[in-house]
């Protein structure tokens, strides 16, 4: 390591500078992150309706018990159509032409007035007749219409008490039937069909009823407006519309929390919508999807999200697979869906949840109606989150901080600093020539980042990860093979201890390195919103542990033979190629193979292999207990892995210290890739690396004991094997 270090003082003392532009970086993020420490929740007053509904109290009675909880915003969906269809109170009936003029005696239930508009007007399939009954209801309707509306795209028959809309619909609009099949007697099929059921146009937002607006804001709670916009029906005048609308009832929202494919106003552009937005001092809503990464797309979010400066906050919809999470591993209540919430807001910058009550029973959609659980799980999760500097209010907007470009450059120069001293680590280049590789990475790096600079940028992160991921490989793997050449084979089980806790400390600590500048190239804002993400998360974890081949054929050698140590011979190459194949290697292969394929699918929030109910329940303890949860693949398996590729490296036990220093590879990739989540805070990717370590320290200390404890009993027999047959014993 001395002679390494000496070989290479000038990349290493140029990599020294990149790293306090590294720690510039992250410091500045670090303060932007202390400031993001409110977090707001908002109810959704449809679904608090629907638990009124199961109860013998109104839904007056249900907010206000949530106000004295402290939960003073509630989401208010405009009406539509739809939703006056479903309303008991309201007579109001909307449906497709298609599937009215199904009835041949249609036209008998109308009056001759609308029949006769009908035949000038004419109509389509795709067309919807509104039906509705009662003043107050048509003088909602069609004033709604009228407001939003093209003139062009509907006609109308007032009769007082009762009136007729027809809303000229369009073929992409419409909703159809899932797909089925006519059956013969013998269940064979016969003709696939698709019918038409409705149209989006129904779920367009007409407006605020006043009932509904009144009963929020006689209890001094805040309307959060929710308005569903739809493209090729979301101009000017529906976006106009909808600002009136609001206008009318005092309505100044503090946060706007889009609904529907666009913001309004979108078929001409964001400026209506910004205009607004930054005119009143709101912040928009950016919602996370149902994968929890990423927010979920509309369009001219993300326009006006930037163009406002980001005055902006993720939003944690509690979507109905998170409702059901009542009693959910065994839990006596919703603790479930608090530690849902509590990892939302302390680990993905969320800082809004829109709220809607506990779901018990699935199958019959029944609410949890007992007031105390929701006292109980909004109480703990505001203590717990107090314990992170987390308060309970309006919620904070994140700092428009933005990575300056020349630090940006300097940090990809300073991974290409890392890639030659990488290539030095395992293959003679003289000096000159690793200049002159660094020389000229440095120049592509310029270029990269003048040509195409968003992308330069993300190469730059991968590349990071990748690099020092595998410097730290190598690191872990030339120390297990100079231990093993400077120590005796019988050295004692502590000074391995020592050495091993040593070697995996430096090994975390360039990993640490790694994440750093993986992250500090996209520390900007609108990553840590996730309104660009971090790719190739998976190639960063993969290619360090295929590395590790090529690391430990450069300093073990192939079958372990005296070599020139951080050398890869092409001998060493060509005789791992023609290795006889042998069937425990087969079956040997299947386990890593199996273990690697495991690995990959558990990797990421969308991930095909669900954690199963015990280790849920040891990571939620784990959260309740310590600040952040330590990665279990790090402390439990990949850390203590290279504490035992040092035992075994000096033990000189053949084939142990290749699939301990496979397995202590996924820990190297596990610290960086900790930090390659930008909507993470950095201080719970510092704490949760610290205690991964500090434990994994422990457990490598067991481990080793343990297998020194079964080393000892194996040399015991072998030796006692040898001296009964007169014959040498190996150990």
């Amino acid at each position: 390591m001395k002679a390494f270090i000496k070989e290479n003082k000038i990349l290493l003392t140029a990599m020294a500078l990149m790293l306090i532009v590294c720690f510039v970086v992250i410091g500045t993020r670090f303060l932007v992150e202390s400031h993001n420490k409110t977090y707001d929740i908002v109810l959704d007053y449809n679904e608090i309706a629907a638990l009124a509904i199961q109860t013998d109290h109104d839904v007056s009675w249900w907010l206000e018990q949530f106000n004295n909880m402290g939960i003073t915003k509630v989401g208010l969906m405009e009406e539509s159509l739809m939703t006056l269809m479903e309303d008991k109170d309201i007579h109001l009936t909307g449906t497709v032409m298609d599937v009215l003029t199904k009835d041949a005696s249609w036209q008998s239930g109308y009056p001759p007035q609308l029949t006769a508009l009908l035949g000038e007007r004419g109509y389509g399939p795709f067309d919807i007749m509104v039906e509705m009954e009662g003043k107050e209801t048509v003088d909602f309707v069609l004033d709604a219409i009228e407001k939003r509306f093209r003139p062009d795209r509907f006609f109308q028959l007032n009769l007082g008490d009762k009136a007729y809309v027809l809303i000229k619909g369009t073929p992409d609009m419409t909703l159809y039937s899932q797909q089925y099949k006519y059956m013969n007697s013998k269940a064979g099929g016969f003709v696939e069909r698709m019918d038409i059921e409705a149209s989006k146009i129904m779920y367009i937002s007409l407006g605020l009823l006043p009932d509904k607006v009144k009963a929020i804001q006689e209890l001094g709670m805040d309307v959060i407006p929710r308005t569903l916009s739809y493209n090729g029906w979301n101009d000017t005048k529906y976006g106009q519309a909808v600002i009136d609308g609001y206008a009318k009832y005092g309505i100044v929202p503090q946060y706007i929390i889009v609904g529907g494919e666009a913001v309004i106003g979108f078929d001409d552009g964001t400026s209506l919508a910004k205009n607004y937005i930054l005119n009143n001092g709101i912040t928009i809503g950016l919602i996370e999807d149902t994968t929890q990464r990423e927010n979920i797309m509309q369009y001219g979010v993300n326009e006006v999200a930037i163009d406002s400066g980001y005055d902006t906050v993720r939003v944690f919809s509690v979507w109905n697979y998170i409702q059901y999470r009542y009693q959910y591993y065994g839990y006596e209540g919703a603790e479930e869906i608090e530690n849902t919430f509590f990892r939302a807001v302390t680990e993905r910058n969320i800082r809004v949840i829109y709220f809607k009550p506990i779901l018990h029973q699935k199958d019959l959609h029944t609410y949890m109606t007992n007031v105390s659980e929701y006292e109980k799980m909004f109480g703990n999760l505001e203590k717990r989150l107090e314990k992170h500097g987390i308060h309970f209010a309006s919620a904070s907007a994140m700092a428009d901080y933005r990575v300056p470009t020349i630090f940006k450059v300097l940090l990809g120069i300073g991974v290409v600093l890392g890639a030659v001293l990488l290539l030095r680590s395992f293959v003679k280049v003289s000096k000159k020539i690793s200049l002159i590789l660094a020389a000229l990475g440095s120049v592509c790096v310029l270029a990269a980042f003048y040509v195409m600079p968003n992308t330069a940028e993300l190469i730059a992160s991968l590349a990071a990860a990748i690099v020092f991921g595998c410097l730290a490989v190598t690191f872990y793997t030339a120390q297990s093979k100079h231990l093993s050449d400077v120590l005796s084979k019988d050295a004692s089980v502590l000074k391995i201890v020592k050495s091993s806790i040593l070697i995996l400390v430096v090994s975390v600590l360039i990993s640490f390195v790694g994440g750093m500048m993986t992250a500090a190239p996209i520390s900007s804002i609108n990553y840590m919103l996730e309104i660009n993400i971090f790719r190739g998360v998976k190639v960063g974890q993969l290619l360090p542990a295929a590395y590790f081949v090529i690391a430990y054929l450069a300093y073990f050698g192939y079958g372990g033979r005296e070599r020139t140590r951080g050398n890869l011979q092409f001998q060493d190459v060509t005789d791992l190629m023609n290795t006889g194949i042998k069937v425990w290697m087969l079956f040997l292969a299947a386990i890593v193979g199996g273990v690697g394929v495991y690995y990959i699918l558990r990797t990421g929030h969308d991930s095909t292999l669900e954690v199963s109910s015990y280790e849920m329940l040891f990571r939620n303890e784990l959260e309740k207990v310590l600040i952040a949860r330590p990665r279990s693949k790090e402390f439990l398996f990949a850390f203590p892995a290279i504490m035992l590729m040092v035992y075994s490296s000096v033990r000189r036990l053949r084939l142990w210290p290749v699939l301990f220093g496979l397995g202590g590879a996924i820990g190297m990739t596990s610290v960086i890739n900790t930090f390659e989540h930008i909507r993470t805070p950095l201080y719970l990717g510092f704490i949760r690396t610290g205690y991964s370590l500090v434990f994994g320290i422990l457990v490598g200390i067991l481990a080793i004991l343990i297998f020194e404890g079964l080393y000892r009993i194996y040399l015991y027999y072998v030796r006692k094997y040898a001296a009964a047959h007169g014959v040498k014993a190996n150990g």
